[in-house]
């Protein structure tokens, strides 16, 4: 049942909104001053609130500036027998959602609330939502290889360096890149993620700078590329050791002038866009036999950040168990399954060639295949494939 507070000096407006609204069944509290409604504000959510401005003590106005500090969230809609235009401008400016002059008309009040009731809740859904995601690209660990990993992203993050990510396939490189995007001043803006080494070498320098129309033969419209697409933002360039020479050229251009064109034109673009790169390959290696360019590796390795593989950070799998165990059995609806210690020591053993992505999908396995809790028989038993 969704709640309303009522804040107004009159005991007779109190009453009567109380007797509406709880015949629309909304749940109702009230407050007679501006100095009780922000106390009950304080120690109880609401959905939205209801406030007069024309108060003794403390007026509607103060009360709003507080209210919304406090939880900028809450739709606040102000009301007042003494109203003008001045005051209503003032409210909105102030944060209030909506503003109603006394005599309330009932409908439109009625009208309001459920208006208000609708932000509220897309307001709260959102925030799930960001919450589901972020949770999503965590970086789970407790280990100090892990530990210096996250130090790094987050002193790195708020400046604009760019940064080169290295790792063995499956350790995390993707969810280090999201970090610094997230803490960083551009978290607002887009995070654009291209996987170099999924992308054929003849269509790379479409798929990152875009193409005019008719630009080659399947080229039927014009096409914005993942550069422009990340502008304001960050782009992360996956597995860029993959990347064909050519379309490093490119890059290298785009990151010494902050300018691009898209393939089949000439008209030069400005972009904003922060670059973080990954790559799960030996770069001093692919120089030396002329498969990457040392000048763009100086300009993307502003600051290296090395993921460690999860045989150099066995300490970290009872978290990143209990962390799987908890996602996939959300994600399956089904009771959380324990893990004994001997199962623990079971998955330490194993040599992790998969690393993280490999441990999950064990541990998925190993939930679905299991009894009522995950053993050390369970787990050579069910991991013996991956050996």
């Amino acid at each position: 049942m969704s709640k309303i507070l009522v804040i107004d000096d009159e005991r007779s407006i109190r009453n009567t909104l109380k007797d509406i609204l709880e015949y629309e069944k909304y749940e109702v509290d009230l407050a007679e001053d501006g100095k009780q409604g922000i106390d009950r504000a304080k120690h109880s959510e609401y959905d939205i609130i209801l406030c007069d401005i024309k108060m003794p003590g403390m007026d509607g106005i103060e009360v709003l500036e507080q209210l919304y500090a406090n939880n900028p969230d809450t739709p606040v809609v102000m009301i007042s027998g003494h109203g003008n235009i001045d005051t209503a401008v003032e409210s909105i400016k102030k944060g209030a959602y909506d503003f109603i002059e006394k005599p309330l008309d009932l409908n439109r009040l009625l009208i309001t609330i459920r208006n208000a009731m609708d932000k509220s809740t897309l307001v709260n859904e959102t925030r799930r939502l960001k919450n589901k995601v972020s949770k999503k690209y965590e970086i789970i660990g407790e280990s100090k290889a892990i530990k210096d990993v996250i130090e790094m992203a987050d002193r790195v993050a708020p400046t604009e360096a760019r940064v080169l990510i290295t790792g063995s396939n499956g350790t995390g490189k993707e969810l280090v890149a999201r970090r610094i995007h997230d803490m960083s001043n551009r978290v607002n803006g887009p995070f654009v993620e291209v996987n170099c080494a999924a992308i054929p070498s003849e269509l790379i320098e479409s798929e990152l700078f875009g193409h005019e129309k008719g630009s080659f033969t399947s080229a039927v419209k014009q096409r914005i590329g993942k550069f422009e697409q990340a502008n304001g933002g960050t782009l992360f360039l996956d597995e860029i050791g993959d990347m064909s020479l050519s379309a490093q050229a490119k890059v290298l251009r785009a990151l010494q002038e902050n300018v691009i064109s898209r393939v089949g034109g000439d008209k030069h673009i400005k972009v904003d866009v922060r670059v973080v790169a990954a790559t799960n390959k030996n770069i001093s290696r692919e120089i030396q036999e002329n498969r990457f360019r040392e000048d763009l590796y100086h300009r993307l390795s502003v600051i290296i950040i090395h993921v460690p593989d999860l045989n150099e950070r066995l300490d970290d799998i009872p978290v990143l168990a209990s962390y799987f165990i908890q996602q996939i059995c959300n994600e399956y609806g089904m009771s959380e399954k324990p893990i004994t210690e001997s199962a623990i020591e079971e998955l330490k053993k194993i040599r992790w060639t998969g690393n993280v992505r490999e441990f999950r999908n064990l541990i998925e396995r190993l939930i679905i295949l299991c009894d009522k809790q995950i053993t050390g028989e369970d787990v050579r038993q069910y991991a013996a494939p991956l050996k």
